[in-house]
């Protein structure tokens, strides 16, 4: 997150605020009452259908890398490329929802409408 921090992105980072065993019911809450984005790196999450239920259900606004098997620095560059795009939809949708963010594109999968 060190390269959206030089792009002048506000960053929490999850391990900053809550211990690394907590569950998704313990800080879900927390983060979507504080209004923040959730940005992940895990993929596989939107195979893990109680996880998307939990995100939407907290209100939370989730932008999932789906991109597969990139080094960290090539996670980070897709992440730096699509944040205009990613300011765009937090601010114009309403919470909650899923997108899948890849080289090419950020994609609503699950969740709100455009207001």
């Amino acid at each position: 997150m060190t390269a959206l921090t030089a792009v002048g992105a506000f960053v929490e980072l999850h391990a900053d605020h809550f211990e690394d065993d907590i569950s998704d019911e313990g800080w879900l809450p927390v983060v979507g009452a504080k209004r923040w984005v959730v940005l992940t790196n895990d993929k596989r999450i939107r195979h893990r259908r109680i996880e998307c239920q939990a995100l939407l259900a907290a209100g939370i606004r989730a932008f999932v890398l789906t991109a597969g098997h990139l080094s960290s620095a090539a996670a980070a560059e897709i992440w730096v490329r699509q944040l205009p795009k990613i300011e765009r939809i937090a601010i114009s949708r309403p919470a909650p929802f899923i997108a899948h963010v890849n080289q090419a594109r950020v994609t609503i999968m699950r969740g709100s409408r455009r207001r």
